[in-house]
């Protein structure tokens, strides 16, 4: 009761040019979070690429080239945040948000290609042998390696999961990986110090492991959101939200979609079958208005208002059962 009584009173509002906004800065909170990803790790990927050069670490170099990767993927999610911004058009009525769909695609490309590659070394590595040169050098650069990913895996997490973007978090679980194979590359060079040649390549099969774990994961996110997958609990909470609005007698076919990281939906609600269109029509506004203050990163639903069924009705869909499959 004094939720709504605040919502009531607080300004705020509704409006498409208001939807639009809060969407275009979404999209830009993201490119700012790319641009500064970009900066970190393109800076820890020269200084270990330096580091890679003196001393022939193939397991600094797995890291490497992981971390340059990981940099770059910045370069298909700005492009997706920029189309993102364009309007809808008669050709792409829901616009350009599927862009970032795409873009997560090409990231999980973009870590499968960087774990064949540290895979590819360090067996090269194992068949031929080589000594670590300049050890400390090495360590510091795998610190450097851990706390650079370490900083862009909190920073696109924490930015994604505000603005709903699955791509820029998943791209955030793949350096917060890569700071954990940096300290590998740490664990590689105390082995070599030992004397244990061996040591650096078997790190560098280990980082492509851990590679292929967030490719996992990042490719189950990807997929999902391709699929127009959404969580479970946001579908009990418009549920709930819809059942609470005045007039609503029942919630059927209820569908939510990302579109690239804003949420749209379609719902039918069952009103009473005696009220007029106008009231009708004012129930599905507030059922709409109800759903925007309860799913987050909700930008837009179509309501459907249904009567309610009579006694021997017969049903008001009936005219399109033929055109329902399976």
């Amino acid at each position: 009761m004094i939720r709504r009584l605040r919502h009531r009173l607080a300004p705020h509002s509704h409006d498409t040019a208001d939807r639009v906004d809060a969407a275009l800065e979404s999209s830009a909170r993201g490119m700012r979070a790319l641009w500064a990803s970009l900066a970190v790790l393109g800076t820890t990927a020269l200084v270990q690429a330096v580091v890679v050069a003196l001393s022939g670490s193939v397991a600094l170099l797995g890291d490497t080239v992981h971390n340059a990767a990981d940099a770059l993927t910045a370069v298909p999610l700005g492009i997706a945040f920029v189309l993102g911004r364009r309007a809808a058009t008669r050709r792409f009525t829901y616009g350009y948000g599927r862009a970032e769909d795409l873009a997560g695609v090409v990231i999980v490309l973009t870590i499968a290609a960087s774990a064949c590659f540290a895979a590819w070394a360090a067996v090269g590595r194992l068949l031929d042998p080589h000594p670590v040169r300049h050890l400390p050098v090495v360590a510091v650069a795998a610190l450097i390696g851990f706390a650079g990913n370490e900083w862009v895996a909190r920073h696109r997490i924490r930015v994604g999961r505000e603005i709903g973007s699955a791509a820029l978090v998943a791209d955030g679980l793949h350096a917060r990986t890569d700071a954990f194979t940096s300290l590998a590359v740490l664990v590689g060079a105390g082995g070599s110090a030992l004397g244990r040649q061996l040591a650096d390549p078997l790190v560098g099969l280990a980082i492509t492991v851990a590679i292929l774990v967030v490719l996992r994961d990042a490719a189950r996110e990807v997929f999902r959101r391709v699929m127009d997958a959404v969580e479970p609990e946001l579908v009990d909470r418009a549920e709930q939200a819809l059942r609470d609005v005045a007039g609503v007698r029942d919630v059927g076919e209820l569908r939510l979609r990302w579109i690239g990281h804003r949420l749209r939906g379609e719902v039918a609600v069952v009103v009473d079958g005696e009220v007029t269109v106008r009231r009708a029509h004012a129930i599905a506004v507030e059922a709409e208005h109800a759903l925007l203050h309860a799913v987050p990163k909700l930008t837009a639903a179509l309501v459907h208002a249904d009567p309610a069924p009579l006694p021997g009705e017969a049903d008001p869909h009936g005219r399109l059962a033929h055109h329902v499959t399976a």
